[in-house]
């Protein structure tokens, strides 16, 4: 078991680095515009931060122990190809999602 002292320096470290954070957008330059390329590389977070979010559970899924199976690939394959092809976020996921479901239906 982690002692009591350990787990709060953890909790206290990760708070006061949070709040750092989120001080530097907010409180330093919160009300000063933001250089051109700061804004071009911001916009690239979200398109980061999702397949990183979601590859994990597509290639190493803990419902199958780890081991890839055909209905989370043909839903990632689905979800890819929709989101390139349409362009549009929320139809990528509905169908990639529906995909996921409707083939863990079929398997079983």
């Amino acid at each position: 078991m982690i002692d009591k002292v350990t787990i709060w320096t953890v909790i206290v470290g990760l708070g006061l680095g949070s709040f750092a954070l989120r001080f530097m957008f907010l409180g330093l330059i919160g009300n000063r515009p933001l250089p051109i390329w700061v804004l071009r590389h911001l916009r690239y977070t979200a398109v980061a931060v999702i397949p990183a979010l979601v590859a994990p559970m597509v290639i190493w899924p803990a419902a199958t122990g780890g081991m890839m199976d055909p209905p989370r690939m043909a839903s990632a394959m689905v979800t890819l190809t929709v989101g390139l092809l349409s362009r549009n976020v929320l139809a990528a996921i509905i169908c990639g999602g529906l995909t996921l479901y409707g083939g863990l239906y079929l398997a079983g």
